[in-house]
């Protein structure tokens, strides 16, 4: 019997293995290592929602252990015992002072925020306080897990809105800082809103009506606005304000005063 060599077998692929397509390439396979032991510590203070959200999580592929935490103090016990790789925060209430506290008792760890509203306060205030990562109310679980991994990787992957936002506040930051252009103070919260309702052409009184204050209290308001940006009306005031956050040119014309 006459017996020829024959070439070899033609391997040929089998069925994508799930989840095959997000497969790092050679140069990021260390990463995926690393993240195959992530510890994460779910921080929020409804029970319901921080336990479902630690179940997901410890189901991911690449996920170790998920701890959870219901405040700062049982979160700085967390982080203290165990020092988890990521933080993850919800923000959905504008609680920005557990971001604070929680970047405080670790300056080192990497936070992420979950819940973000697209408004340009709420964005800069996570920023203010040192978040690495940010997912927006609209954004699903796939996306948390990619900004995870930007967030281990030393980077931050942000939706379109919230880099123009972030971008915008950067703009703002520098153009105070040009020589001879005379710097605005900060206003609080409240002056914001109410300079964001005297922008519109709102009264006093409609101004009170929207957020359930006197008239009193939005005169009193209105003079501190005007004292801080320097300006004798209402229109120069929302114009010089946001002039200086280069939001862009502010027409007085037209404003109630």
């Amino acid at each position: 019997m006459l017996v020829t060599r024959s070439d070899p077998p033609v391997r040929r692929p089998g069925p994508p293995l799930p989840g095959a397509s997000d497969r790092p390439p050679a140069n990021e396979r260390r990463r995926d290592h690393e993240l195959a032991a992530l510890q994460l510590l779910v921080v929020d203070g409804v029970r319901l929602y921080r336990e479902g959200l630690a179940v997901v999580l410890a189901r991911e592929h690449g996920v170790g252990r998920v701890l959870t935490a219901h405040d700062a103090c049982s979160a700085a016990d967390e982080l203290r015992e165990h020092q988890p790789d990521v933080v993850l925060i919800n923000v959905a209430d504008g609680n920005h002072d557990l971001v604070r506290a929680v970047r405080a008792s670790a300056p080192d760890t990497a936070i992420v925020v979950v819940g973000v509203s697209e408004s340009e306060k709420d964005v800069v205030a996570c920023a203010e306080a040192g978040v690495a990562g940010y997912l927006l109310r609209t954004e699903p679980m796939e996306h948390l897990l990619r900004v995870m991994r930007s967030v281990l990787a030393g980077e931050t992957l942000c939706s379109p809105r919230t880099t123009a936002l972030l971008l915008r506040r950067v703009q703002a930051l520098a153009a105070r800082q040009v020589p001879g252009r005379r710097a605005v103070p900060a206003l609080t919260a409240r002056e914001e809103d109410v300079l964001d309702l005297l922008d519109v052409g709102l009264s006093n009184q409609e101004i009170g009506d929207r957020l359930g204050i006197t008239v009193r209290t939005v005169k009193n308001h209105v003079h501190n606005i005007l004292e801080k940006v320097g300006a004798r009306r209402r229109g120069e005031a929302v114009a010089a304000y946001r002039r200086s956050r280069v939001v862009g040119s502010a027409d007085p014309a037209g404003r109630r005063t």
